[in-house]
């Protein structure tokens, strides 16, 4: 069984879906939650630095509020069915590679994450954080939809 289990969460519908999940099994088998949400900075390129008028560290607070209502989520959920959990945040441009982190320091044996399913041309150019997940992850992770 798992003792230790990282929660990725972006605020989707699928990750409440996620969220459930993680916390029911993890009052099953008396498993400790780590759950994250990783803020995108500001993209500083030309294109976006024309196109809006956006002040980058005003940006930078939104997402990071964002993210942190997000991650309260794992914390509410856990609190209620009486489920150790610590939550965190962080800032980076590639969410998969923090998920990855996050489980190797916070020494996780799996991940229970939400998958959007995208296929086709959204795929190819949104790219799948949950496939990097699967491609580079060495612990089990439990996609959900």
């Amino acid at each position: 069984m798992f003792k230790t289990i990282l929660l990725p969460t972006d605020g989707s519908d699928l990750s409440a879906k996620a969220i459930d999940t993680a916390i029911e099994y993890a009052q099953l088998c008396g498993t400790k939650i780590y759950g994250i949400s990783v803020a995108e900075p500001y993209p500083f390129t030309p294109l976006a630095e024309s196109a809006m008028s956006i002040d980058p560290s005003s940006y930078e607070e939104n997402v990071c509020n964002l993210a942190r209502q997000h991650v309260n989520k794992i914390a509410d959920a856990a609190r209620i069915a009486g489920v150790p959990c610590e939550v965190s945040i962080v800032l980076s441009f590639s969410p998969d590679e923090e998920i990855i982190n996050a489980a190797r320091k916070y020494n996780c044996d799996a991940i229970f994450m939400a998958s959007h399913g995208r296929s086709g041309l959204s795929r190819l150019f949104l790219g799948s954080k949950t496939q990097k997940v699967l491609a580079h992850s060495t612990i089990p992770v439990l996609v959900l939809r």
